[in-house]
């Protein structure tokens, strides 16, 4: 059993070695990024910082103002596009490659196929995004085509999503050329899709989707955008879905504790809320629709996030995902286009994220080397220890209140045991250094088999060694940095 981590990464804005960032750039002007930037050596490091899944976004044609009509791809209406790269969730043929990313155009198929024979042989496995609740506007493809009775009536989206036009599922040919899709990509070896906006589509579908879909690939992996709690068991159960968005939960709730909006035992209220399909939800910190973490609308710098990474990732069995550049503290504070100063990395123009062109030209700064190393030894640990892997978890916080001794506002505490191993976490939110005594309750012991008395330790984020006292409802003393975290392995 492995804990699933994905890394989530747009292979237009990953590896492009133009810098120029002119605002609204063409592709010419900004260039883009290609497929064949996943070599060898990129995918081999990716699997060596812990990866073991790449959700590669936007490897399906989407709507986009750059002529390819020489490559015999129709050129969409400009009114009809978000910026100049277009929206990657604006499908303009779901059997087709965006040919921004292929190197030869008319090869695009190819080198898609070239490309998850390396991921394959990297030892990780590929995800795409999959668009089941509307298409671009203009939806050309030439293979098993849309036509109007696939559509609502009226088509279009109303609200933000103007580039987009919705699907009908009152009309189950609707769900069989959906499920045809699904059937292509996996065909192609994609070992599994992220679905966007999930919770649009009926569930019904999904339990029709799922089962067909698995009939042939049983470990086809679907990961659902939900964001209801309330439907959550829905697609989680009947819908078949493997993995959930933990947003409106535990993402929003660790993101206030982080910027100090809220106290870090709330982190407690939401892993409870959804206790009975813990494992099957997704934590994340960054993705292409949230700021990123080291953003002047977040927390600033990358680094004040560690306690956020080290919680969401040690906490338990559920998987975590990273944004690509979220590992080198990216601050996406560009004005991009369309996308503009917002904190987020532009899904809609053509640019260079700078601390991905800073990894791509070899030339990271003194601080993206630090986030970096802090990313790999958290994501590795991972998988690598027994306990944080597959352990058992049992939260601290109920029996550690707020006192002289631990400030339950902006400390975390929690333990993970397999085994003969046990691993104690305690994160500190706070930007001053932390000595905390924390109370290990009898019940952990009872539910734990924790053992007693005097054992060998190591931490395992520094690797200082030291010796732990455990005895039911006793203290340990801890001293942790500001703005990260301490995991102090303890062997029986």
């Amino acid at each position: 059993m492995k804990k699933v981590i994905i890394y989530q990464v747009l292979p237009r804005l990953y590896g492009n070695a133009n810098n120029t960032n002119k605002e609204y750039g063409t592709i010419d002007e900004n260039g883009a990024g290609k497929m064949s930037a996943f070599d060898n050596k990129v995918l081999k490091e990716l699997h060596d910082m812990g990866v073991t899944h790449i959700w590669y976004t936007g490897i399906i044609r989407h709507a986009s103002k750059t002529d390819y009509r020489k490559y015999g791809v129709p050129l969409s209406d400009p009114v009809n596009v978000k910026g100049n790269a277009g929206s990657p969730y604006a499908i303009c043929d779901y059997y087709d490659v965006d040919p921004d990313i292929a190197d030869d155009v008319k090869n695009r198929m190819g080198e898609f196929s070239e490309l998850v024979e390396r991921t394959h042989k990297a030892g990780l496995k590929i995800i795409i995004d999959f668009v089941p609740n509307h298409t671009a506007v203009e939806y050309n493809g030439t293979f098993k085509p849309f036509t109007d009775e696939n559509y609502y009536p009226g088509r279009l989206h109303d609200g933000d999503w103007t580039d987009t036009a919705k699907l009908n599922y009152e009309n189950k040919n609707t769900w069989q050329k959906m499920v045809d899709i699904l059937l292509f990509w996996a065909a192609l070896g994609v070992d599994g899709v992220r679905c966007d906006m999930a919770e649009m589509v009926t569930v019904d579908f999904w339990e029709f989707a799922t089962k067909k879909i698995r009939d042939q690939y049983p470990d086809f992996i679907f990961i659902g955008e939900v964001y209801n709690p309330a439907e959550y068991r829905n697609y989680a159960g009947k819908g078949g879905f493997d993995y959930l968005y933990d947003k409106v939960g535990m993402y929003d709730t660790i993101r206030q504790v982080t910027t100090g909006m809220t106290p870090a035992y709330r982190i407690t209220e939401q892993w409870q809320k959804v206790d009975d399909i813990k494992d099957k939800m997704l934590y994340f910190l960054e993705n292409h629709d949230e700021q990123r973490v080291a953003s002047e609308f977040f927390a600033k710098d990358g680094r004040n996030g560690f306690p956020a990474l080290v919680t969401n990732v040690f906490m338990t069995k559920a998987p975590f995902m990273i944004y690509f550049g979220q590992e080198y503290g990216e601050k996406a504070m560009d004005k991009e286009g369309y996308g503009g100063v917002d904190g987020r990395t532009t899904i809609f123009d053509y640019w260079t994220p700078t601390s991905v062109h800073h990894k791509t030209m070899g030339k990271l700064t003194k601080e993206e080397k630090e986030v970096f190393d802090v990313y790999k030894k958290v994501l590795t640990l991972a998988n690598k220890e027994k306990a944080l892997r597959e352990g058992d978890f049992f939260d601290l916080m109920y029996v550690n209140p707020a006192s002289d001794h631990f400030d339950n506002g902006r400390q975390y505490a929690f333990l993970r045991k397999s085994g003969d191993e046990t691993v104690l976490v305690c994160t500190n939110f706070s930007d001053r250094d932390a000595n905390v005594k924390v109370r290990i309750p009898a019940h952990a012991f009872d539910f734990m088999s924790l053992p007693t008395g005097k054992h060998a330790s190591m931490e395992l984020l520094s690797g200082k060694k030291g010796t732990f006292v455990l005895n039911p409802d006793d203290s340990v003393s801890l001293t942790i940095p500001a703005h990260f975290a301490v995991a102090w392995k303890i062997k029986k």
